[in-house]
C-alpha cells in the first residue's frame, strides 16, 4: 500500500473523530454511533498497514490518540447529562405517583 494511501486513511480517521466529538458535544450519540462503525474499519485497516509504527508518523498517532481521548471524555459528559435527565424524570415520575396515590384516597 503506498503512503499516500496510508496518509490519506489517517486524514479520514482524524476527519471521522472530529465529527464524532461536535456529535457528541451536540448529544447526538446516534450519529456518534453510525460514524463509530466507519472508524473502526478504518482503524483495522491502518492497523494492518502498521503506518503508526513508523517513527515519522509519531505525530499523526498522538493527534489521533488526544482526538481519541477527546471523543470518550465527550462521550462521558453526553452519558452523565443523559443519567441526570434519567433521574429528574424518574423523580418526577415519583411525584406524580405521590399525588395520584393522594387523589385516590
Amino acid at each position: 500500500m503506498s503512503t499516500d494511501k496510508q496518509t490519506h486513511l489517517l486524514d479520514d480517521l482524524q476527519s471521522l473523530l472530529e465529527k464524532q466529538i461536535e456529535l457528541a458535544q451536540q448529544g447526538n450519540i446516534s450519529g456518534v454511533e453510525v460514524l463509530s462503525k466507519q472508524a473502526s474499519s478504518l482503524v483495522v485497516e491502518i492497523a494492518q498497514t502498521g503506518i503508526l509504527e513508523l517513527r515519522e508518523f509519531k505525530k499523526r498517532r498522538e493527534r489521533l490518540q488526544k482526538l481519541y481521548e477527546e471523543l470518550c471524555l465527550a462521550l462521558t459528559a453526553a452519558k452523565a447529562e443523559t443519567v441526570e435527565k434519567l433521574s429528574q424524570v424518574r423523580r418526577g415520575k415519583r411525584t406524580i405517583e405521590t399525588y395520584r396515590s393522594n387523589i385516590q384516597l
